[in-house]
């Protein structure tokens, strides 16, 4: 089993290439499970994998808090609580920095726009299609996505929830978001879950990512890998370190 980060690391250079869709067809038709292992929700998610014709086994979505089969029936889900979640939206209009919330209630994903004033990386082409007011009424928090006006400050708000809220809610550093999920969820728990359903065994499993909200995955297992265009930091969790993902299936098929 592969279970391998999406951005960054499947998706790179903003596309897939058609030799990496190929290994992972290729995998697949040796018997073996391949795994999308993401910080997107699983509308986001799908509307790439059928851009580019991939068919995972799993998807593992929110960082860790959802799990869906290939048919996108959902098998796993977490929430964060709803007066935290309150709380998140509150805070998300108090601090400085911040461009944009999204909630993400499992599946879907709802923008609020915080300051049009800055500049939105990550969800340029997101319309809003909630008010807030709606949102707040809505009570099904898997996940929310802050976005930042640099990567600084998506850091170091990572480090203050995970300081302030250790016990409600996890905080991950993704570049120029921040993504908040229940406590204790990671990527590497959503590839757990998996593994035990499918009866893979732990000396059978390849991870592979490339950023912060990766390192739990990074570090899952035997075989835990990075991109090696990856930041140094990142790169000294892994035990293995691929070029792409082609490099780690042709790796393992030669084996």
């Amino acid at each position: 089993m592969i279970a391998a980060d999406y951005d960054g690391t499947i998706r790179y250079c903003e596309t897939v290439t058609d030799e990496d869709i190929e290994s992972i067809r290729r995998w697949q038709e040796k018997g073996n499970l391949f795994v999308i292992d993401t910080g997107r929700s699983m509308e986001s998610i799908l509307q790439e994998t059928q851009k580019y014709g991939i068919e995972p086994d799993y998807y593992v979505t929110n960082n860790g808090g959802m799990v869906f089969d290939r048919d996108q029936n959902m098998l796993f889900s977490s929430y964060i609580d709803n007066v935290m979640g309150l709380d998140i939206m509150y805070i998300a209009k108090e601090i400085g920095g911040v461009v944009s919330y999204v909630v993400n209630d499992g599946f879907m994903r709802h923008r609020i726009i915080i300051n049009p004033e800055l500049s939105e990386k990550r969800y340029p082409d997101l319309e809003p299609d909630m008010s807030e007011e709606e949102l707040m009424q809505m009570g099904k928090y898997a996940q929310f996505v802050i976005s930042m006006d640099t990567m600084e400050e998506a850091a170091e708000l990572a480090k203050k929830v995970n300081e302030h809220f250790p016990e409600q809610v996890t905080a991950y550093a993704n570049k120029y978001v921040t993504d908040i999920v229940l406590n204790g969820i990671s990527k590497a728990d959503g590839a757990e879950w998996v593994r035990r359903k499918a009866g893979i065994l732990p000396e059978d499993v390849y991870t592979l990512g490339d950023a912060d909200n990766d390192i739990p995955l990074i570090e899952y297992g035997y075989h835990g890998g990075c991109m090696a265009d990856a930041l140094q930091d990142i790169r000294s969790h892994a035990v293995h370190i691929w070029q792409n993902i082609t490099d780690l299936i042709n790796t393992v098929l030669d084996d």
